[in-house]
């Protein structure tokens, strides 16, 4: 007996709580930066050399500090909500594992060192990096807390995604924008796969009063709702990035039936009972899943650095000689 009571006095003032509401586990998100590295890459082929590695290195530290931030204070300020939940409510805070005040401090500190970090690549890259700090508090604290608004929870989650591109992209370059088409739908790929997850735990719920009292957004929501927030997602993702693939590099179209089929592939594993999409972290266990992401990314970066002239003829598209739109500072920071 007193070993267990040990046993639960180190786990419930140790270290590992904070770890845990800190989900080093989510820090594969942060992939979502690969894009913007790719594009940088692809306007800049000279920077592909051994003195990006330096600042590609600090701008991933710098990101993964800034999110776990983020999830420290979603953690802190959840735990309430989260202790309704069948599942979330063993997490640490719920389940009075962490001491409020030290995870305050946390919060601060992740934040500190991740910004002060991202100072340290360039000034563009760390006003993205301020950007996606505050996004978290607008997400979770009163009285704004976004995501207790129907379908502003989703788009204000997912506008991180638009920001790691560009968190990816200042990493490299600071004196252009990437192209504002690929943004948008950037962030519409986002929303879809956030609004999958709602969806996901919607049904999981199965009770829309436990459901509203969790979640203020789902005394909205409906499972028809939510269907049809997915299809206007979708679309837009692919409008924006339908303009994109003309107008820049018409290579990608060969991209756009395996995209629908992530697409499609993603929402089927969120029909699923207890869907694994409600914690994207456990995504790894769908192996198909993740050999199809596997490969489609991969013939994405082939697509990307590839040039069929064939395809232009087919399509009567003549070759894109347009720069990214717009020009950072005066006459941009070389």
């Amino acid at each position: 007996m007193h070993s267990t009571a040990l046993a639960e006095t180190k786990t419930r003032h140790g270290i590992w709580p904070y770890i845990r509401i800190a989900r080093v586990d989510h820090w594969f998100k942060n992939a979502f930066m690969l894009l913007g590295v790719l594009l940088a890459f692809f306007y800049r082929p000279q920077l592909w050399d051994s003195g990006s590695i330096i600042p590609l290195t600090l701008a991933v530290v710098s990101v993964c500090l800034i999110a776990s931030s983020n999830y420290v204070l979603n953690e802190l300020l959840d735990g309430p909500l989260d202790a309704l939940h069948p599942v979330k409510k063993y997490r640490p805070v719920p389940s009075g594992q962490v001491r409020p005040a030290l995870a305050y401090a946390q919060w601060l500190a992740l934040a500190a060192i991740g910004i002060g970090a991202a100072f340290l690549v360039n000034p563009y890259f760390a006003a993205c990096g301020v950007w996606l700090w505050v996004t978290g508090i607008a997400y979770n604290v009163p009285p704004i807390r976004s995501k207790d608004v129907p379908y502003i929870d989703v788009l204000s989650e997912s506008v991180n995604n638009p920001i790691r591109l560009l968190l990816g992209w200042f990493a490299l370059v600071t004196d252009l924008l990437p192209p504002v088409s690929l943004i948008l739908a950037y962030w519409m790929v986002g929303a879809f796969f956030m609004a999958v997850k709602r969806f996901a735990e919607y049904r999981h719920i199965a009770d829309p009063k436990v459901a509203a009292a969790y979640r203020r957004s789902f005394a909205h929501y409906t499972e028809d709702r939510l269907l049809v927030s997915l299809f206007f997602y979708a679309t837009a993702c692919a409008f924006f990035a339908g303009i994109f693939i003309v107008r820049y590099h018409v290579e990608l179209i060969l991209f756009v039936p395996v995209a629908a089929g992530l697409f499609a592939y993603y929402f089927k594993i969120g029909l699923q009972p207890n869907s694994p999409v409600q914690n994207p972290e456990k995504l790894y266990k769908e192996r198909r899943f993740l050999l199809y992401g596997i490969a489609s990314l991969l013939l994405f970066v082939a697509l990307m650095f590839v040039s069929i002239p064939s395809l232009y003829d087919w399509f009567n598209i003549a070759p894109s000689t347009v720069a990214p739109l717009w020009t950072v500072g005066p006459g941009g920071a070389k």
